[in-house]
């Protein structure tokens, strides 16, 4: 079977009404939403110490994920439920040919889900375990037709925790295409409610293959889930959508970030066509959190266009977006993509991150680090 380097794309759909402009916050009726303004300086400067502080997967890692069937897998996003913070991968592999390349081997599963209760992450990433089979196995927690211009694979872009319930954002592949790009059939849900053993892949809501929520981060304000969404592949721009965390299965309770008003009060709509695009760059598998040292939302993300991966700031979740700095080169680590983080895993006082890295060759995952620069 042949693998070309994975990108990621996922969209939501369903028939949403349109919001009037009376009835948008911060918004005057007939009023047009504008681009977002500053409401606080950007204080972001670039990043200085990066390094690699170890292997998370593999048989070469300290974690020795070959015990669980884990020869090669991707990705690493991470969310926080029950206790414990969970590692969401992608498509995974138990034997692979040595010196193999990217994404392929035996023992193929969609995805795989890791946990650990390290809470100390200069020195790397203990995995205390994985979802299992009755083999000892890590299994696949959503299943695919694996079948090419079909359902190729079911990867899931990220994991959040929601009215008790854990929840993967997943995207249904059609057909991996050239290196950062990919087509999709849709993106959506999928729920457990006994601990990651076990989901159930739901019917609603979900995003057409087009829709730019293909994949996903996302994190929970007060009473609500946001998600900034990307299309599939790396080369579009960043849209932000919300929900009620109570009505998070309820497609019609989507709303859609369209701007700002004349009071700089941000406007959402039902219509996901209204969506503003509020990073207008090549982005790919990205990660949003928000940093105690910047006071700030910080983003990262596979650059499409080959400057590695990049990572930005905001005042608010839906920017402006300040400028792009490259957190690592693709000179400096070939073939990376996927830089995933949690707000939690930080240092001096949050002016270290760390976060997981994917290298196409040897097909794994590492845990990086980085110091942010702040300006006065």
């Amino acid at each position: 079977m042949a693998w070309s380097k994975p990108t990621r794309r996922a969209a939501l759909t369903g028939c949403l009404l349109v919001l009037t402009a009376a009835a948008m916050p911060g918004c005057t009726r007939g009023e047009k939403p504008g681009e977002p303004r500053m409401t606080a300086p950007f204080l972001f400067q670039g990043v200085t110490n990066v390094r690699e502080v170890a292997q998370v997967t593999g048989p070469a890692s300290p974690n020795r994920t070959d015990r669980f069937q884990i020869a090669g897998t991707d990705l690493g996003s991470m969310f926080k439920a029950n206790g414990k913070t969970w590692f969401v991968f992608g498509d995974t592999f138990g034997q692979r040919a040595e010196g193999m390349t990217g994404g392929g081997g035996t023992q193929w599963r969609s995805n795989v889900l890791g946990y650990s209760t390290d809470v100390r992450p200069a020195d790397g990433i203990v995995l205390d375990g994985f979802i299992t089979d009755d083999t000892g196995a890590a299994k696949e927690l959503i299943g695919s037709k694996k079948q090419d211009y079909d359902e190729m694979t079911c990867i899931p872009t990220y994991g959040f925790t929601a009215n008790g319930a854990m929840y993967l954002a997943f995207m249904s592949v059609y057909h991996w295409g050239e290196p950062g790009e990919w087509e999709t059939n849709h993106s959506g849900l999928a729920r457990s409610t006994d601990n990651g053993q076990n989901w159930v892949v739901l019917d609603s809501p979900r995003w057409a293959g087009d829709s730019n929520f293909i994949q996903v981060s996302v994190q929970q304000i007060g009473s609500e889930l946001f998600f900034w969404g990307v299309t599939h592949g790396r080369f579009g721009g960043v849209q932000l959508m919300k929900v009620p965390e109570a009505q998070v299965e309820d497609a019609k309770a989507y709303r859609y970030f369209t701007g700002t008003g004349s009071d700089n009060q941000p406007v959402w709509s039902a219509d996901a066509a209204e969506a503003m695009t509020i990073v207008k760059s090549t982005v790919g598998e990205l990660s949003v959190v928000h940093n105690k040292y910047l006071d700030r939302w910080i983003m990262t993300y596979t650059h499409g266009g080959g400057n590695g991966a990049e990572i930005r700031e905001s005042a608010t979740p839906w920017g402006p977006w300040g400028e792009a700095f490259q957190l690592v080169s693709p000179q400096a680590v070939p073939g990376l993509y996927s830089p995933y983080m949690h707000a939690d895993f930080t240092s001096a006082d949050g002016r270290t991150i760390y976060f997981t890295l994917s290298k196409w060759d040897p097909y794994n995952v590492y845990w990086f680090q980085a110091d942010l620069i702040k300006g006065e």
